[in-house]
């Protein structure tokens, strides 16, 4: 699947978020030449357990949260944040756990916007907001990237030809002395590694065409440590799960600190 980067907005100190930050970013997607596709929605969801003995609540995890995503609408993925645990499941295990009332929700936050196609790229831009609320609690940014550039370098290692680009190498195996064998190996484009450097590339050209509308903040994306969740170099839907899981945390933390500061 394609790789993905999740960003948060972070007001600026005395500032907070609010809808018209919201508008002026999709704004800017659309000046770059995004075209809008569609909307999108993922809906985070905090659990507690159905205890009938309180005293039991240390037994279970301090935070158990489950996730759906647009682009696996038949998956749910659950983060245990604190145990560095992410497992994906059917999406069914929602109707399991409410028929067992073993968990219910305590608070759901839905992400929703408007996508975006620029180039290889595709954009999400998106509020947060409580289910059954509209007061917005942040606005999010998601980006994926598709595929890479198809260019291909020849190279000559030894006795054999490589032709070579990001996402495939081929190699010419000589047979005889007028004939070759071509060899094709693919490399996942969903890589962190080799995706990265285009990433960053990416951050930066959206960080300049931002800050030409002299908002009162930025968008941070900040990567959690996916190897301690057990999660290879290889991006699945499970490392969008941890990501949304981090960037919430984040949120709360900001919403949190300007309630400080008010009082």
């Amino acid at each position: 699947m394609p790789l993905k980067w999740v960003f948060f907005w972070q007001p600026n100190a005395g500032s907070t978020v609010n809808s018209q930050i919201l508008n002026e970013v999709s704004q800017c997607v659309e000046s770059i030449n995004g075209v809008k596709e569609g909307r999108w929605k993922a809906t985070l969801t905090f659990y507690k357990p159905m205890l009938r003995d309180q005293a039991l609540s240390a037994d279970f995890p301090r935070e158990f949260i489950g996730i759906s995503l647009p682009e696996q609408p038949n998956k749910y993925y659950f983060v245990l944040r604190f145990n560095k645990i992410v497992l994906e499941s059917d999406s069914s295990i929602q109707l399991i756990m409410e028929k067992l009332q073993s968990y219910k929700s305590r608070v759901a936050l839905n992400f929703e916007g408007f996508q975006y196609q620029l180039g290889d790229f595709q954009l999400r831009v998106g509020k947060v907001v409580p289910s059954h609320s509209e007061n917005l609690r942040g606005i999010v940014m998601e980006v994926l990237y598709y595929y890479f550039s198809s260019a291909i370098e020849i190279l000559k290692q030894g006795a054999f030809y490589i032709f070579f680009n990001i996402q495939y190498w081929y190699r010419l195996v000589p047979v005889s002395s007028c004939s070759f064998l071509l060899q094709v190996e693919y490399l996942p484009i969903s890589s962190l590694e080799k995706s990265k450097q285009i990433m960053v590339e990416f951050s930066d050209i959206w960080k300049d065409a931002i800050s030409k509308r002299s908002l009162a903040g930025h968008f941070i994306h900040i990567e959690p440590n996916f190897s301690d969740y057990g999660l290879a170099d290889h991006y699945t839907s499970q490392h969008t799960a941890v990501q949304y899981t981090h960037v919430t945390s984040q949120l709360i933390a900001s919403v949190q600190a300007v309630q400080t500061g008010r009082n």
